[in-house]
């Protein structure tokens, strides 16, 4: 397999992206305009990301459930500010075979119209309380300018919502499953976060507040990693999902919904990636180590084969996701760059000279670090390297984030330096005529208004204004 050149990051950041993702073999576009074949390497990063979230929603006391693909639109059209939202954004199925349907169906770009409904159908009593949901599923969102994993018109994802008697309990579950999400970012996909609420005009369609968590990638653009949304009563009022209270009333349900996608595999690549290729954190690498047996002839092969066999099975004791590369029409060379593209943290070479010392050589992806260590010892130093892997890249990976946060003042001074990317907190009076200003001036938003901060009274940086809460982050952003 020849090797192929990949764009310099400093040079052409977004063909680098596409570069990265093609020479790693982890998808590509369909036949289809904004829709992706994703490949089984990039299937098997989401498929860790799927378990290690999964596991992690079931533990807060959730169940996976499953709904339709299909929502009526009379069901969508009941919440006026959600059909605004995402209106520009549906597919609407409008025949079945050769017969024009009676109702337009809208492929599911969310699925809150159809969940609520159906939880109406549940609860009738506070004792039915609180329903709380998670489906794995496909959405699609019609997409005008789609880039792999990123922004495509059908993408893979979870999607919770849950129903409460309060909304004591629902703002309880919204910050719940954002902590979730940034623990998992964090020390399952070694990207640092911020979390934080959203400004109004950044809220989910119909939603009382929605809450996120920002990374930062390598180029300085923030990047949405996931949300958890207050939906208030407004849900439940449209849908139905009404009960008999403590007290004998009739009271309506407390909901929150809340997500993450396949964008995670794109923040991944674009927070760890180098010029040759991904670099999967161990966690979610569906091969942690991978053997590169060298010889020539059948009678190294015979030699050096077993070595290799007794490496894996001692390595697989240890826990460690191994693979040999047993290719007999590959040489070496390719194997090396191909499970470099790949991002696979760590490389044994070994051959004839290798085996007459009784050694490996050990490789580490993310720093090209090599060291010779003794075969029997492999599985010991393996498997504790590559949490240090894992370790190592997300504090990399923080460092970048703080040392391209700012903390400014001056408008001016912002309007200079957000070309050149990063986070930039400032004070904002809250006036959606100076979010809009900064938009426009800029192409730059408000990420969010981040917990971690305390109050930072002053003049609003856009306007001079006011401003009595907490600094803004403004970035530009995925």
């Amino acid at each position: 397999m020849a090797r192929r050149k990949i764009a310099k990051r400093a040079d052409d950041y977004a063909q680098w992206y596409q570069d990265v993702i093609a020479e790693g073999q982890m998808a590509e576009h369909s036949m289809v305009r904004g829709c992706m074949i994703i490949k089984p390497w990039g299937f098997g990063i989401w498929e860790r990301i799927q378990r290690e979230m999964d596991d992690r929603i079931k533990a807060t006391g959730h169940e996976n459930a499953y709904f339709p693909l299909f929502v009526p639109k009379s069901l969508f059209d009941k919440e006026a500010e959600h059909v605004e939202g995402f209106a520009p954004e549906c597919a609407v199925v409008t025949h079945g075979g050769d017969k024009e349907l009676e109702e337009p169906l809208f492929v599911r770009p969310t699925s809150e119209a159809i969940i609520c409904t159906t939880y109406g159908k549940w609860v009738e009593s506070w004792r039915d309380l609180p329903i709380m949901i998670n489906q794995w599923a496909n959405v699609v969102r019609w997409e005008m300018r789609p880039r792999l994993f990123l922004r495509t018109m059908e993408f893979l994802w979870q999607e919770g919502h849950t129903a409460h008697e309060t909304h004591d309990e629902a703002k309880a579950e919204v910050q719940t499953m954002l902590d979730v999400y940034a623990e998992c970012a964090e020390n399952v996909l070694a990207v640092p976060v911020v979390k934080g609420v959203k400004s109004e005009s950044e809220r989910f369609p119909g939603a009382e507040n929605t809450y996120t968590i920002e990374a930062m990638m390598q180029d300085g653009r923030a990047l949405q990693a996931g949300t958890s949304h207050d939906l208030g009563q407004v849900f439940s009022k449209a849908y139905g999902i009404e009960f008999q209270g403590r007290d004998g009333t009739m009271q309506h349900a407390w909901s929150t919904s809340w997500g993450v996608s396949t964008r995670l595999v794109g923040a991944l690549i674009m927070t760890h990636g180098d010029d040759a290729g991904i670099v999967v954190p161990p966690k979610l690498a569906p091969i942690q180590l991978v053997i590169i047996p060298i010889y020539k002839g059948d009678e190294q092969a015979a030699e050096i084969k077993p070595d290799v066999e007794a490496m894996m099975t001692s390595l697989r004791a240890a826990g460690v996701r191994v693979k040999a590369d047993l290719r007999e029409y590959l040489r070496p060379g390719p194997k090396f760059f191909e499970w470099e593209k790949k991002g696979v943290p760590l490389r044994v070479e070994y051959g004839m000279r290798d085996k007459e010392a009784g050694n490996v050589v050990l490789k580490r992806r993310d720093t090209g670090e090599k060291q010779i260590i003794p075969m029997a010892e492999l599985a010991s130093v393996a498997a504790p390297l590559l949490v240090t892997i894992q370790n190592d890249m997300l504090e990399r990976a923080r460092a970048r984030r703080d040392a391209n946060t700012h903390v400014l003042d001056d408008y001016a001074d912002f309007k200079s330096r957000v070309g050149d990317g990063g986070f930039f907190h400032m004070r904002w009076c809250g006036a959606s005529a100076c979010e809009t200003k900064v938009k426009e001036d800029t192409k730059a938003t408000i990420r969010c208004l981040p917990h971690a901060s305390e109050p930072d009274p002053g003049p609003c940086a856009i306007c001079g204004e006011a401003a009595e809460g907490v600094r803004a982050i403004f970035a530009r952003a995925y």
